[in-house]
């Protein structure tokens, strides 16, 4: 099962960093992300694939007709948050205001229940557990957020799932989809998104998807706009992760849809026998 996911971000929109911190700051960028998601919305339709567009609630607000095009395509709409915050640095009132009102501009756009989430920056930590309760009582049923691995932005290496299963809280399930990785004896690889996927060339990029036999990817409209203007004030690291590789992702991205079968989370959920699905119970 390889499953096809969009974050549908601006290009400015980069985590846990002074100038791109928050609406506040993104008002003084120019917007790309309509002529970036156009770009993607026509090989996606093309090779004939449909995925999961995980939209920012602030991009939803000022762009309804971009969402409401992508829904027209047969892409589902999933929520991304509001303000796009990492969740371990915010409360869990915060998180479940923000998450509210997300999925309520999405609604009003579409007139359809949005079922599927995921967290910014995937971050989602052993200390935030109470995420998956608030999703479950906001009306989410399929979840994207786990990174099983520490990461930058936190991840959750203690999360010893890495297919597809069931999160039970206080009783109810949430189907959770977690980030997938290639395993190696040094250490566990993700290649199916981000700057990840910039970096690698494509033939390994192929050979892992033929090994694995499910791959969660994640790709941003920025992906592949390598004429987006430059945070010079990024770190070193940073910014050589959020801008490498810009030239050929296109090209490799629809490699990628030619080469592979992709089905967006929706697709997905109705398609797994949850009965046989591994539970992970958080109290």
């Amino acid at each position: 099962m390889k499953i096809i996911t969009i974050d549908l971000e601006d290009w400015f929109h980069i985590l846990d960093h002074d100038e791109t911190a928050g609406p506040q700051q993104w008002e003084k960028f120019e917007s790309r992300v309509e002529r970036n998601t156009d770009r993607i919305l026509e090989w996606l339709n093309r090779s004939g694939h449909k995925a999961t567009f995980f939209c920012l609630g602030w991009i939803a607000a000022r762009h309804p007709k971009l969402i409401r095009k992508i829904a027209a395509e047969g892409h589902e709409i999933g929520c991304h948050s509001m303000n796009h915050q990492l969740v371990y640095k915010q409360s869990r009132d915060l998180f479940s205001d923000d998450l509210i009102e997300s999925i309520k501009g999405l609604e009003d756009i579409l007139g359809k229940k949005v079922k599927t989430y995921r967290a910014p920056g995937f971050s989602v930590t052993e200390k935030t557990r109470w995420v998956f309760d608030v999703l479950l009582e906001c009306g989410i049923e399929n979840d994207c957020s786990v990174f099983p691995a520490s990461r930058n932005h936190g991840g959750f290496p203690d999360f010893r799932q890495r297919q597809p299963c069931q999160i039970e809280v206080k009783g109810k399930l949430l189907k959770e989809f977690p980030m997938s990785m290639a395993s190696f004896p040094f250490g566990n690889i993700v290649f199916s998104g981000g700057g990840y996927f910039r970096l690698l060339p494509y033939p390994a990029i192929k050979l892992l998807m033929k090994r694995s036999e499910y791959v969660m990817t994640y790709f941003h409209p920025r992906d592949f706009d390598h004429d987006q203007p430059v945070i010079s004030s990024l770190p070193l690291k940073r910014r050589l992760m959020s801008y490498i590789g810009l030239k050929t992702a296109g090209k490799k991205f629809e490699m990628l849809l030619q080469d592979f079968q992709f089905i967006n989370v929706e697709r997905a959920a109705a398609e797994i026998d949850w009965t046989g699905a591994p539970v992970v119970v958080f109290d």
